[in-house]
């Protein structure tokens, strides 16, 4: 009699039977095909990352921190700024204390006093550290940091972006968690960029980006329920939206306001014309933006609906030679650390002269290009010796950047950086 033909394997889960262009895995008394593996790897790691998601950026640990930790943390990464850091450490403090209730009020009396948000204006000229300040107060509290350009912002019905679509870039840091994204920091950069234009000089069209821009933000800044939509854009009437209370989210505004200098200037000359006293010699004429008044800025095109909003006003000083040179060594995460990491990862142990950072730090002064220039100038050094330098299967080396060679490519810079200035 004839044997019954040998059953053929089949996949326990999909029961695909066994091929020769399917790989079949045997286990105990069952089977599974390749095809079912990669789809419970998928499974796998995508159930890993929805349970191993970061902890809730409103956790307890932001309620544990003091104005002193906040400012011994910004002193790792932002150089000089003392007082603005100061201040920008305290109102963050008060801002998540009134968001948390950390205080705990005995007096019955005392519980139903409600505490207003306090927004906060940084002044200061580019490159002297607004948005790090404000990035690094985000890394610190562990909340959903954004980063919008006011620039971009134009009344509605007209090209360009609705203020709503800054709450949208914070909702997508907060992976649209409305929750998280409703405690978080928003950094609208380029403020004084919006002001009104001066009345002297009148313009023959509408001022879609000035004034009607700085009514649109008040309701966002004091704290409202608005509905954003959730992929940014113009809202439409078929387009769904997502609701967030802007009550308990930070704003944060920046600008160089140029210019703002000569309002304080021309005040405090008012002030003093006709004699010579102890105030006026107290005044650093190079640095005023230290003295400035809401009524300055009011002069400077800020309507007073939007300074009351922003009732925490803090200044940044002018970079000196010495805090740009800190800059480049000091921080954590200083130009020249990450520069001689990135060497290091090729075998290539990279030091310098002394008098390169000397060499960098004037040429950032004499090009006026702040703290943030000095990137560039480092790439304008770096960028031949990262071309050449890495070799694949080489023994370690060490290489010394000197004073010569930095001056043979910074002269390159200051030639392009020449020329433009003539050509403008």
């Amino acid at each position: 009699m004839a044997k019954a033909s040998a059953k053929i394997p089949a996949c326990s889960f999909c029961g695909m039977p066994q091929s020769d262009n399917q790989l079949l895995l045997a286990g105990h008394n069952a089977y599974i095909c390749e095809s079912c593996v990669q789809k419970a790897y998928e499974i796998v790691v995508t159930d890993k990352q929805h349970h191993n998601k970061q902890k809730p950026p409103y956790s307890e640990d932001i309620k544990a921190l003091t104005p002193k930790e906040i400012k011994k943390y910004l002193d790792e990464y932002v150089i000089g700024q003392d007082e603005a850091k100061k201040i920008l450490s305290v109102a963050v403090y008060n801002h998540y204390k009134r968001v948390f209730n950390k205080t705990k009020i005995s007096h019955k009396q005392e519980n139903n006093v409600e505490l207003e948000k306090s927004n906060i204006l940084l002044i200061g000229e580019t490159g002297t550290g607004k948005t790090l300040l404000a990035k690094t107060i985000a890394r610190l509290l562990n909340v959903p940091f954004c980063i919008a350009d006011a620039t971009a912002i134009t009344e509605a019905g007209y090209v360009g972006e609705d203020v709503e679509t800054i709450l949208t870039r914070l909702l997508q840091a907060a992976d649209y968690d409305v929750k998280a994204a409703e405690k978080g920091i928003v950094f609208i950069d380029e403020i004084d960029k919006i002001a009104r234009k001066s009345g002297d000089n009148p313009s023959i069209t509408k001022d879609v980006g000035g004034e009607g821009v700085q009514q649109a933000l008040l309701k966002i800044l004091e704290g409202a329920d608005v509905f954003v939509p959730p992929q940014g854009g113009r809202k439409h009437p078929e387009q769904q939206m997502i609701r967030i209370n802007t009550r308990n989210i930070l704003f944060i505004c920046g600008g160089a306001f140029v210019g703002l200098d000569k309002i304080i200037s021309s005040r405090i000359n008012i002030n003093v014309i006709g004699f010579k006293g102890k105030a006026s010699e107290e005044i650093d004429k190079n640095n005023l933006l230290p003295f400035v008044t809401s009524h300055d800025l009011k002069t400077y095109g800020l309507i007073p609906e939007l300074l009351g909003r922003l009732p925490v006003i803090a200044t940044l000083e002018s970079l000196s030679k010495d805090a740009l040179k800190r800059i480049l060594l000091e921080p954590k995460n200083a130009l020249i650390k990450q520069y001689i990491y990135l060497f290091a990862l090729d075998n290539i142990q990279l030091s310098f002269e002394e008098e390169v950072f000397d060499l960098m730090v004037d040429t950032a002064i004499e090009l006026k290009l702040g703290a943030r220039g000095l990137r560039s100038i480092c790439e304008t050094i770096m960028t031949d010796l990262m071309f050449e330098l890495p070799k694949k299967n080489e023994k370690p080396i060490e290489y010394t950047i000197t004073k010569e060679y930095a001056e043979k490519k910074l002269h390159k810079l200051k030639l392009k950086t020449q020329s433009i200035k003539k050509s403008i």
